[in-house]
């Protein structure tokens, strides 16, 4: 059986620093994340889907926590088809333009290479101390299952040879009836890591929540809670979602069955609010345990 790694998807933010999780001690950037890195050994960065990382933050973290321990890193948002803020931009590269946001069309080709470019070599500090995981690809809803599509998954793992990227699709299309089949037989036959969910059903953007692992190497399962409020706009209340320990330990077969596939497990709590993800990570690491 494979390993299973548990973590979250945060480790700064706001409402969790309030919420008392880290001890007293823990009272700068530096000391925070080397407490979380005490309690779990894989975190999943979602700040980069905001603005691309910087090569000397990059470098921080690998310096600031020990051997062994992973970060996932979330792609920028211009790289999934996202709408992004100009001002996210790297500054000598944004359009001129009176758009707030902005899409890969929108941008000049050598402009949107670039942006992959620096995006991927800034992940440079962590692929040498060998603390890079996987890079997640978030699709957004208007990202259904069509031909264009699975190309573009494709180019995705060209661009980022030798590092390994992993999809998650927030289109109910590639789920509907005989979909779901050719969507995870077409993943495996090339060996593209999907990205399991836990999630809130009855919307467009719902996946199922469905346990398979689409490579040999790595399966990867993501934990967004179960909120009737998952449309609205304060992401807090998107992802304010506290599991019951007992839905937490449905999902245990679940894990050990994709362990018994996948060389490694990771899962990621992504309900976000105050130390809920914490806490609900802890859980699932005592289960497993157990």
């Amino acid at each position: 059986m494979g390993e299973i790694e548990v973590g979250t998807a945060s480790w700064t933010d706001k409402t969790l620093l309030d919420s008392g999780w880290y001890p007293q001690t823990a009272d700068n950037p530096e000391k925070r994340l080397a407490y979380y890195a005490r309690q779990f050994p894989i975190v999943e960065v979602d700040s980069t889907y905001y603005g691309p990382p910087a090569e000397q933050t990059t470098r921080l973290w690998a310096e600031r926590t020990p051997a062994g321990f992973t970060f996932n890193i979330k792609a920028f948002s211009l790289l999934t088809g996202h709408p992004t803020k100009v001002s996210a931009i790297y500054k000598d590269l944004r359009p001129e333009t009176e758009k707030k946001n902005v899409y890969p069309a929108d941008l000049p080709p050598q402009t949107y290479e670039e942006i992959w470019s620096r995006f991927l070599s800034a992940l440079d500090p962590l692929a040498a101390a060998g603390k890079l995981g996987a890079l997640l690809f978030q699709f957004p809803p208007w990202f259904g299952i069509r031909k264009s599509n699975k190309e573009y998954l494709l180019e995705v793992v060209a661009r980022c040879k030798p590092l390994r990227p992993v999809f998650e699709f927030r289109n109910a299309s590639w789920f509907d009836g005989a979909n779901q089949n050719e969507t995870l037989d077409w993943m495996r036959a090339h060996k593209l890591p999907f990205v399991c969910v836990d999630m809130p059903q009855g919307h467009r953007s719902s996946i199922p929540p469905v346990a398979a692992a689409t490579s040999p190497e790595l399966a990867v399962v993501r934990f967004h809670g179960h909120s009737d409020k998952w449309t609205s706009k304060d992401i807090h209340e998107k992802f304010g979602y506290n599991y019951p320990k007992a839905e937490l330990a449905l999902w245990v077969p679940k894990l050990k069955e994709l362990a018994a596939e996948a060389r490694t497990t990771q899962v990621f709590m992504n309900n976000c609010y105050r130390d809920y993800a914490q806490r609900n990570a802890s859980e699932f690491q005592q289960l497993l345990a157990a």
